[in-house]
């Protein structure tokens, strides 16, 4: 009996504790990793972290909110009303998330300016606020998922409907259009969380690139060694909660997966990037290098041969083959792709939906092949 008490006690515990301490971690993931940049970014970082932390703290009153109200329902025995509760708890946190975000952009320098920043402080400290309001509404969907909500109420519902889009891919063209229609609903829903998560990245990926951080190897190695030293440990700590929570259908473990993933994304590619230095990495670059340069005609295609493959198009192996032949096929397919790339990219310059998207940005029709003159 008490062992079991134990475990109740911790399985509450945990996911407030998560939730209090994800903003910190992160302002000191960011201190760790900015520092390095010179004492006015870190204070830029230090006067907006004020301002994050304040906007974070004022919402604290959705974890214990969530947590008592879902407890009381369980408490009761009302499970339906408990899972309501907690879904009712996380839309709370979108809204007042999408409502706080677009605010703290908007009047990011009066904020810091209110915190006592001026001059090149106040600027640095305008700069990070921006980038870090995108990330309000994940933090706030962290507090909010403490009660441990389940996003699938009904395991036994969740098999059938996943039965039921299984049958529909192995079916011809006009279940597959109704099944994509079907699961759009819940699309849009995921948007609201995925959007902002994907704008920031594209944001940290030009600053990214502005700083030349993915070519000036040598002169970033400190940083990229930082970022493997603060991002593995709370990556993969992130990754342990994820999985022991249930992995997407718990919450509290998505909310944990999402907020470190980008962290523990960031070690992987620093450590990449500084093999892809030594010799053996040059060597698996020159083989994988035209792929990525064509790789939203390589996306497109591996779509198109994936409907090919699984849905009632052509083969129908959804649902029919083991996870180990999937993995088989995905890469015999992204072979396939490698060496079509290699073929490709040695006649022409680029991948044949990237020469389309350049003429339609430039508004001309830029040389397509090599050998084209200028």
């Amino acid at each position: 009996m008490g062992r079991e008490t134990d475990r109740e006690i911790l399985r509450l515990a945990v996911p407030a504790f998560l939730a209090l301490v994800a903003e910190p971690l992160f302002l000191l993931a960011d201190s760790a990793i900015v520092g390095h940049l010179g004492t006015t970014q870190l204070a830029g970082l230090g006067v907006a972290g004020v301002v994050l932390q304040t906007i974070v703290g004022l919402c604290v009153f959705l974890a214990y909110g969530t947590t008592a109200s879902v407890a009381r329902r369980l408490g009761a025995g009302d499970r339906r009303g408990a899972i309501a509760q907690g879904v009712d708890g996380l839309w709370l946190a979108v809204l007042i998330g999408v409502v706080a975000t677009v605010p703290a952009m908007l009047a990011a320098r009066p904020l810091v300016e209110a915190v006592g920043a001026h001059g090149e402080v106040a600027e640095q400290g305008t700069t990070y606020l921006r980038l870090a309001a995108l990330g309000v509404t994940p933090l706030l969907l962290m507090l909010a998922a403490t009660g441990g909500t389940q996003l699938v109420t009904d395991p036994e519902a969740a098999l059938a409907a996943g039965q039921r889009s299984t049958e529909a891919l192995q079916g011809g063209l006009g279940s597959l259009i109704v099944e994509h229609l079907r699961q759009l609903p819940g699309m849009f829903g995921a948007l609201l969380v995925q959007g902002p998560l994907a704008l920031s990245a594209f944001l940290f990926g030009y600053a990214a690139g502005r700083r030349r951080l993915l070519t000036d190897i040598a002169g970033n190695r400190q940083l990229l060694r930082r970022v493997q030293r603060v991002g593995y440990p709370i990556g993969l700590a992130g990754g342990v909660i994820f999985a022991s929570g249930g992995g997407t259908a718990n919450m509290t473990g998505l909310a944990a997966g999402v907020l470190t993933a980008p962290l523990l994304a960031a070690a992987y590619a620093a450590t990449l990037l500084q093999f892809f230095q030594t010799d053996r990495g040059r060597r698996i670059v020159a083989v994988l290098a035209p792929a990525g340069r064509m790789s939203l005609s390589n996306y497109l295609g591996q779509s198109l041969l994936c409907v090919l493959v699984f849905t009632g198009v052509g083969l129908g192996l959804a649902g029919a083959v083991a996870p180990l032949t999937v993995v088989l096929i995905a890469v015999a397919i992204y072979s396939v792709q490698v060496a079509a790339s290699a073929a490709w990219m040695a006649r022409f310059r680029y991948g044949p939906t990237e020469w389309l998207l350049r003429a339609w940005t430039e508004q001309r029709w830029p040389r397509l092949r090599a050998t084209d003159p200028a």
